[in-house]
């Protein structure tokens, strides 16, 4: 049971991501996000887990960057990620590629944005 504003925020963000999953709207890992970021029909969003290594904070930064693709680093574990998308282990990386999907997660992301830290408006990483 969420107890505060930021863990109703999150709730309804892991919430999001497993509508997106049933949905078959979602890429997992990070070799599958930098393969489809290069695809004909890249995703909208890209999704890091917070514990994820430096390396694959800086090769998921620099495919998204270089393809114009937002970027999101979540202050959740990689196994609460896959928890969230319905996975038994960890996930480090995952994409939306549907875009009317990719909207409420935006929205939820920007509110967690916001009740956190007022003065901050941008989802980018």
């Amino acid at each position: 049971m969420p107890t505060n504003n930021n863990d109703a925020t999150l709730a309804r963000l892991k919430s999001n991501l497993g509508l997106c999953a049933r949905a078959r709207a979602l890429i997992f890992g990070t070799p599958m996000v930098c393969e489809a970021m290069r695809s004909n029909k890249p995703p909208c969003l890209v999704l890091e887990a917070g514990d994820s290594s430096d390396h694959t904070h800086k090769r998921l930064t620099d495919k998204c960057s270089f393809y114009h693709i937002q970027h999101i680093r979540l202050p959740i574990t990689g196994g609460e990620l896959g928890a969230a998308v319905g996975k038994t282990s960890t996930v480090a990386a995952i994409a939306v590629t549907n875009e009317q999907l990719c909207k409420p997660v935006l929205a939820a992301w920007n509110m967690l944005i916001e009740s956190s830290d007022p003065s901050s408006r941008h989802a980018k990483d």
